[in-house]
């Protein structure tokens, strides 16, 4: 790891961080590590993240920090998600732990337990608020226990992280917002309230034939664990971002007869990690890419799909927009499509929360407070680019406009 580190060069200008979600101060912690120096490694990096295990492991870091690296010019980029990984590792088994500071009688409730939650929770609870958090299952973590497969995030690793997080902070678990408690019932028990409970519920393909059986939304497919046979049946996964590379190879952990992954786009478009779809080429899963599906076909049950090939138009300032091309039509045989091309919120929770939405997020502003004036939101709820540090970011801003306002009425 030393040496890794000393391949960095400590630019002034610090591009790593500023590509960096969660703004962390690469070239200090990676400056630590070049002095032995590992425990103050730790404290840099806490400064500003509590989930340097996992983001170390899956951040999209050549879209991030390492893909502003300076290093990359001439080379290879530094080593930052591995050297981030190393140290939070290290502080779980040395037990390095965050100053706390004394408990100042305000209470703070967070609605779920991904990593927007984790994040607002502890720092909350390390400037002396009481937490308490309200999780649906019987495990927390969120999207990290409950979607990400074992594969590729060793879920004792995300038990480890979460359990450094969250000491002294209080937990329910079993209670699903909208089902178990309402936010009537709580508000007034607490002086604010984060709601961080993702937005898992698959966008619906809007073509003929999606209410047909085997048609499964790929975020439902991955928490819920469903229990499908999929053993020598053809699946297409309808998508091209990391839930799509997650269900497809999920799925051809299952025997599979072939997984097509179908995505209207070229490769060089796709949002998933070039990692992620290098790993599934590798796994023999097969891609139809510039491919559009126009409907799903079949009596009760899915058949085949009907698709069309696409060609890219040029737009100012946007991304490649997709055409289809008449007269390519063509079908494929298939036992089970899978949704996997968005996400959004449970319109039956948000909608009793008398919260402002639009375009399937909810409205917040630049300090994650909601319509609400004690209600405060992050994560995929509110925020587009859906990875686990911008989750965390927004985590973190949303604890320090709390922090803020405690103090001003102090």
């Amino acid at each position: 790891m030393k040496e890794k580190a000393e391949y960095c060069l400590g630019c002034i200008n610090e591009p790593c961080s500023k590509a960096c979600p969660l703004e962390n101060d690469i070239p200090n912690f990676i400056k630590c590590i070049k002095e032995n120096r590992l425990e103050d490694a730790y404290h840099v990096l806490t400064q500003n993240t509590v989930l340097s295990s996992i983001c170390g492991r899956i951040c999209p870091h050549d879209k991030q920090c390492q893909g502003s690296c300076t290093r990359r010019f001439k080379g290879d980029p530094v080593s930052i998600g591995e050297l981030e990984a190393y140290i939070g590792d290290l502080s779980i088994r040395k037990n390095w732990t965050i100053p706390i500071k004394e408990r100042i009688n305000k209470k703070v409730a967070v609605i779920g337990s991904g990593p927007s939650s984790l994040t607002c929770a502890n720092f909350l609870y390390r400037n002396g608020i009481d937490v308490t958090i309200y999780e649906k299952y019987d495990k927390l973590g969120g999207i990290l226990n409950h979607s990400i497969p074992d594969f590729r995030l060793d879920k004792d690793i995300v038990e480890e992280t979460i359990n450094k997080i969250i000491k002294g902070i209080n937990i329910k678990y079993n209670m699903e917002l909208g089902k178990n408690f309402s936010l009537e019932d709580i508000i007034d028990e607490y002086d604010y309230i984060y709601l961080g409970i993702g937005s898992n519920i698959s966008n619906d393909l809007n073509i003929p034939g999606e209410d047909l059986n085997g048609v499964i939304g790929g975020n439902e497919l991955l928490e819920k664990k469903l229990d499908i046979n999929f053993e020598d049946k053809t699946i297409i996964v309808n998508g091209g971002g990391n839930v799509a590379m997650d269900v497809a190879r999920y799925i051809k952990r299952k025997n599979p007869h072939k997984v097509i992954v179908v995505y209207r786009r070229s490769e060089n478009e796709m949002p998933a990690e070039k990692k992620e779809i290098a790993d599934a080429k590798n796994e023999n899963i097969e891609f139809l890419f510039k491919t559009n599906i126009l409907s799903i076909n079949g009596d009760n049950k899915v058949e085949e799909i009907s698709a069309i090939h696409t060609e890219l138009v040029e737009k100012e300032n946007e991304r490649p927009y997709p055409v289809n091309v008449e007269g390519t039509n063509f079908n494929v045989k298939c036992d089970y499509v899978i949704k996997a091309i968005g996400s959004s919120f449970d319109k039956n929770i948000i909608n009793k929360l008398n919260i402002e939405t639009k375009n399937r997020l909810i409205v917040v502003d630049e300090k994650q407070k909601t319509s609400n004036d004690k209600v405060y939101a992050g994560g995929d709820l509110t925020n587009q680019k859906r990875t686990i540090a911008w989750a965390a970011r927004s985590g973190r801003n949303a604890a320090e406009a709390i922090i803020e306002k405690i103090n001003e009425v102090s």
